[in-house]
C-alpha cells in the first residue's frame, strides 16, 4: 500500500516540527517546507531521528515569494504523483517589527506569507491533492482573534500602506482572511472529497531564540505567557488528528481547537458577502 504523503510549511521548528514527527510516526511520507536550507536541513535530520523515518524530505519554499511557492510546487508535482494533506502552517509573526516590511514581490510579508501565499500553494497543488483517495488541506488560525470579535479584514488597505502598523494586528488580519478562505474553499471543493479545515492555535510556548531582536521586556512577558501555554507537541495532536483521523474524513469546513472541537468563529468571518469580498481581494494578489 503506498504511504501517504503530507507536505507541511514552516516545519523546520516548533509546532510544524513536532506534526511532521507525529506524521512520520503515523508512516507518512512527509515533506518539510522551510524557507533557510541550513535550518531545514538541521530539522530534517532531527525528525527522522526522532521518528526513525527515513520517509522525510525538505521542500525549500519561501511563503511570501511567489517563484518559490511555484518553483517548490513544481519540485513535489515532478517527484509524487499524489498529495494527501497540506498543512499551512508557515506563518510570519514578528514581534520586533516595528515597520511594514516589503516581500520581494513587493507585497507586506505577514499578509504574504500568512494568507496570499498559503492559496497560491494551494492552487499549485490542487490537482495532486485531488488525486488522493482522501485529500485534506488544513490551515492554520490563532486563538488571538478571540480577543478581537470585531476585527474586519481591510479591503482597500490589508497591507497597512497608509494606517498604522501593528504586527499583531497584521498577523490577526491574515489569520482572519484564512478562516474565511477556509468556509470559502470548502465550499468550493464540496463535491470532491476533499476536505478543508482550520486549526485555531491556542497559546503555545515558543523559542525566544528564534526572535534574537525582541525586546527584554517582551521576552519577559512571553516568559510569564509559557507558564500558560501547551507544547509544540501537544498542539501538534489537533494537525495529526485532521491529517489522519477517519472521524473527519467528511468533515469540512469547520474551525477545530486544540481539544479537536469544533468552535465558532465571529458573525464577520461566516458571513458570505464578507468572505467574497475577502477573496475578491486575494483572488487579484494571485492572478
Amino acid at each position: 500500500m503506498d504511504k501517504k504523503i503530507c507536505f507541511i510549511t514552516g516545519a523546520n521548528s516548533g509546532i510544524g516540527k513536532q506534526a511532521a514527527i507525529q506524521l512520520a510516526q503515523f508512516g507518512f511520507q512527509v515533506l518539510i517546507g522551510s524557507r533557510n536550507r541550513e535550518r531545514g536541513l538541521t530539522a530534517l535530520t532531527e525528525i527522522k531521528e526522532i521518528s526513525k523515518s527515513d520517509t522525510v524530505d525538505l521542500i525549500e519554499i519561501d511563503m511570501s515569494s511567489k517563484v518559490s511557492i511555484l518553483s517548490a510546487s513544481k519540485l513535489i508535482r515532478e517527484r509524487f504523483n499524489k498529495l494527501d494533506v497540506l498543512v499551512h502552517n508557515a506563518a510570519d509573526f514578528d514581534l520586533s517589527r516595528k515597520q511594514p516590511i516589503s516581500s520581494v514581490d513587493g507585497t507586506e510579508t505577514i499578509w504574504a506569507t500568512n494568507h496570499i501565499g498559503p492559496i497560491l500553494l494551494t492552487n499549485s497543488l490542487l490537482d495532486l491533492i485531488k488525486k488522493s483517495e482522501q485529500g485534506r488541506i488544513i490551515t492554520v488560525a490563532s486563538q488571538g482573534l478571540m480577543m478581537h470579535p470585531r476585527l474586519t479584514v481591510d479591503l482597500n488597505d490589508p497591507e497597512f500602506k497608509t494606517r498604522k502598523f501593528s504586527v499583531p494586528m497584521a498577523y490577526y488580519q491574515s489569520k482572519l482572511a484564512q478562516v474565511m478562505y477556509t468556509y470559502w474553499l470548502a465550499k468550493k471543493l464540496a463535491d470532491t472529497g476533499i476536505t478543508v479545515n482550520c486549526i485555531r492555535v491556542t497559546n503555545v510556548k515558543i523559542d525566544t531564540k528564534r526572535y534574537p531582536n525582541l525586546s527584554s521586556l517582551m521576552k519577559f512577558m512571553y516568559s510569564i505567557k509559557s507558564k500558560f501555554s501547551i507544547s509544540p507537541d501537544e498542539m501538534a495532536k489537533t494537525y495529526t488528528y485532521l491529517a489522519t483521523s477517519e472521524d473527519v474524513n467528511k468533515t469540512t469546513g469547520k474551525y477545530f481547537n486544540e481539544k479537536n472541537m469544533i468552535v465558532d468563529s465571529s458573525p464577520y468571518s461566516k458571513n458570505e458577502k464578507n468572505i467574497e469580498d475577502i477573496m475578491n481581494l486575494t483572488l487579484k494578489y494571485i492572478d
